[in-house]
């Protein structure tokens, strides 16, 4: 491994904190692909081997996880990775045109990256977020009911290296390699920033409340 010697000590203690966190070490594959991402901004040959090495697993089994999930990137990722919801909700709200419009404008497609390294943009199949159709997302913080011309808008401030507010969540974006660190299962003190649920998901709720309806224990 080409890791330097403060670089895998730091990865080797973070290491050693996933891992007792499960009864069974390879159980903690998941996070530490995470936390090698965060390091390196995608999944290296030096973090499939660093992982290996941890687990007592071998490359290839390392590998076969990697590729298995999207979140998990296989060569340099960008500083921000950008979704657009195609799926087909999104879709006929305006979704397609969305993604038409900002691919042309940064000049991507599907799971590839800016020149300058700032954006990677993806087609997102679902943000499991219908109710705020069309969506986007910038390192997995929501941008609800997006327009062509507000999803441009995002692009460019991210370009500029301008701060962007997500709809909901934390009060701004953080990196690609600062969420990775989080996703490992090391909080950021943020958790608790900004609104968690949107008016229209408590939409429901709140009729509830007004019909006085009240769940079923059994």
């Amino acid at each position: 491994m080409t890791y330097d010697e403060s670089t895998l000590a730091a990865l080797s203690a973070d290491a050693a904190e996933i891992m007792t966190r499960y009864p069974q070490q390879r159980s903690a594959l998941l996070p530490m692909l995470h936390l090698v991402q965060s390091v390196d901004g995608f999944i290296s040959p030096d973090g499939i081997q660093f992982c290996a090495d941890q687990l007592g697993l071998t490359p290839p089994e390392i590998s076969a996880v990697a590729t298995f999930y999207t979140q998990y990137k296989r060569r340099p990722n960008g500083e921000y990775q950008v979704g657009v919801c195609t799926n087909t909700l999104c879709a006929i709200m305006g979704g397609d045109e969305i993604w038409r419009r900002v691919s042309e404008h940064c000049g991507v497609g599907h799971d590839e990256t800016t020149p300058d390294g700032k954006i990677s943009l993806e087609r997102l199949e679902c943000n499991a977020a219908c109710d705020f159709a069309p969506v986007m997302m910038v390192n997995w913080e929501f941008f609800d009911n997006m327009t062509p011309e507000k999803a441009l808008q995002l692009v460019d401030d991210i370009l500029d290296g301008k701060p962007v507010t997500p709809t909901r969540g934390a009060d701004t974006v953080a990196t690609f390699k600062e969420v990775s660190r989080v996703l490992a299962g090391f909080p950021d003190g943020r958790a608790d920033e900004g609104i968690s649920a949107g008016e229209a998901s408590l939409v429901g709720l709140e009729v509830a409340k007004e019909q006085g309806w009240k769940g079923s224990s059994k």
